[in-house]
């Protein structure tokens, strides 16, 4: 057992598997996690990074508890820092607000209940004020796939702390779209459960009466098992709600858009080719689709940000702001200061909430028995890009997300290809609080149609060998690094050039590196046909128990071939000769 077989990327199932076959313990996981934050400090992920220290007290406490009756037993998680856990400060990424509670938020309270481990505090859009993660005193946080684009907000360090290795899941919040943005702009699924399913006490409000708290993960299972231990009423919680999950079933139609969408920013075109080709999927997926007119949504949307409805997130900080003006982010100020303008009175209120009242009861009309489906994001821009021009390239993020809570809708962002390489794509999925459940269904429905099959390569086909483009050239898109199982061999074989030979042992055996690589399931047996003997694809089994498709070798072939196996990998092998010559 050692942090050395602990996976890139982490899941509810890997750890909970690995953990019962004693490949590595709840406590390799976390030291494995604080050495990347320690790698990663310049993207900006955390306000109170991972520490031993911290963490060993949730370690020890699962010494106590059964793993059979724990759902989440040894999972470790992020927090945003506008979320309390007891003894841990919390800012709101800002420094001068910060206090230290003396319990939990409620949602924490449960995950840990339930054996989730709290590794640390998330960076974010200062006072959850934003939708591009660069508004905040600590650095504007970085996207984990290419680090000159934005994270997204304000849920910033949550999305990039589970995309970069450093939690399974994280909580974050939402109130126009910040634990949706971020899941988009870093290849992940963002829930984000009906308003008040969730209970929001110990969460410092940016709009008290339709925040939500959310969850980010890889995989759309995961943001159910949260769900299942978090949701239900907190009788102390005033905006907590009785919303149970009723069993999910497939919407009877998927509602696309019939007015043209805005795409917006250096990637536009592409982010508009990747929706265009994802509505093609849906329709030629034979469910039924209807398209409805979204002006309304856009309408709603507006009033969040441009009516008096804005004067909720200045009356929950207003008296802050006044007296500690100097200490607020100045974009945030600005935002938030647009709340007490003259014009939005008390009557304008009304009429803004009365307008609001007649688009909620048309949407809950067109969304009976249906889903609505509309991109996560109409594009993403480069951080500086966002710094010179803070207010409209934000404005533009929250395009597709700012009506959703104020329509009292349950949504769920996944992700839907990629718009170019490395820059992934996202669509959303909403629906009635009544048929929350329904979105899951569909969501699953959708994911399988990203027909690909992952692939692990170990040789001449990683990225900077020369057989890459072979890669690239099948639309195959690099996914993560990983390790295989520790029964392999690796073999350098005597070709020209030389390959390398991956063979399954009987016994023995150790871990060899591999990069896993997505490729359309239409390219893949053109793929497989181009393999020479004595290569071959088969089944790879890998650390954390998963197996996918990828090379190995006929075991003949290793016969009087050179075993590099304690290297680790081919890579590891190039680099030993190049430093011998």
């Amino acid at each position: 057992m050692s942090q050395s077989s602990v996976p890139g990327q982490f899941t509810v199932a890997n750890l909970q598997k690995a953990y019962r076959h004693r490949h590595f313990t709840p406590q390799d996981v976390i030291e494995a996690i604080i050495q990347r934050a320690e790698h990663a400090r310049d993207r900006n992920i955390w306000i109170l990074p991972p520490t031993l220290e911290r963490i060993q007290p949730f370690l020890d406490r699962l010494a106590q508890m059964k793993p059979e009756d724990c759902p989440l037993w040894g999972i470790p998680f992020a927090t945003k820092d506008n979320i309390e856990v007891a003894s841990w400060p919390v800012t709101a990424a800002c420094p001068d607000y910060a206090y230290v509670p003396d319990r939990h938020a409620t949602v924490v309270e449960r995950l840990i209940a339930a054996g989730a481990i709290p590794v640390g505090k998330c960076n974010l859009d200062q006072f959850a004020t934003g939708l591009v993660g660069t508004r905040s005193p600590y650095g504007d946080t970085h996207n984990a796939l290419r680090p000159e684009l934005i994270s997204g907000g304000s849920s910033s360090g949550s999305a990039i702390a589970v995309a970069s290795g450093q939690a399974a899941f994280a909580l974050g919040t939402d109130t126009a779209g910040s634990g949706r943005v971020p899941a988009a702009l870093n290849n992940l699924v963002g829930y984000k459960p009906a308003v008040g399913a969730w209970p929001s006490a110990g969460v410092i409000p940016a709009c008290r009466s339709i925040d939500c708290v959310t969850v980010f993960a890889h995989e759309l299972a995961d943001t159910q098992r949260v769900d299942e231990v978090v949701r239900g009423v907190d009788v102390q919680d005033p905006y907590s709600v009785h919303r149970p999950l009723s069993r999910g079933e497939m919407p009877r139609t998927f509602l696309l858009p019939s007015n043209a969408l805005e795409f917006y920013g250096p990637y536009a075109i592409a982010y508009e080719e990747a929706w265009n080709r994802k509505k093609e999927a849906i329709l030629a997926s034979g469910v039924a689709v209807k398209e409805i007119d979204i002006t309304m949504l856009q309408e709603a949307a507006a009033l969040l940000y441009e009516g008096p409805l804005v004067a909720e997130r200045w009356s929950d900080l207003d008296e802050y702001v006044e007296k500690h003006g100097e200490a607020v982010f100045p974009v945030t100020k600005t935002v938030l200061e647009s709340g007490k303008k003259e014009a939005f009175t008390a009557s304008a209120l009304f009429k803004a909430q009365h307008r609001l009242a007649e688009i909620r009861r048309h949407t809950a009309t067109f969304l009976e028995d249906a889903v609505l489906i509309l991109p996560t994001c109409g594009g993403t821009w480069t951080r500086e890009q966002v710094i010179t021009n803070p207010i409209e390239t934000n404005s533009k993020m929250g395009l597709y997300t700012n009506h959703c809570n104020l329509l009292d809708l349950s949504a769920v962002a996944i992700p839907a290809g990629w718009a170019e390489e490395g820059l992934p794509f996202g669509i959303t999925l909403f629906a009635r609080p009544e048929e929350e459940a329904n979105i899951i269904v569909a969501s699953e429905l959708l994911l399988q149609q990203e027909d690909v099959i992952t692939v692990a390569v170990c040789g001449l086909h990683l990225r900077g060998m020369p057989l890459e483009s072979q890669m690239t050239g099948l639309g195959a898109v690099f996914r993560e690094e990983s390790l295989t199982a520790p029964v392999y061999e690796m073999y350098a074989l005597p070709t020209t050039p030389a390959k390398p030979g991956l063979v399954r042992t009987v016994t023995g055996g150790t871990s060899i590196e591999v990069e896993l690589w997505d490729m359309p399931r239409a390219s893949f047996g053109a793929f497989t046909a181009s393999i020479p003997a004595p290569l071959g694809i088969g089944q790879v089994e890998l650390i954390d128990g998963r197996s996918v498709s990828g090379f190995v070798c006929e075991a003949y072939a290793a016969e009087g071939a050179e075993n590099i196996s304690d290297l680790g990998g081919w890579r590891k092998w190039i680099e030993a000769g190049l430093k011998l010559e």
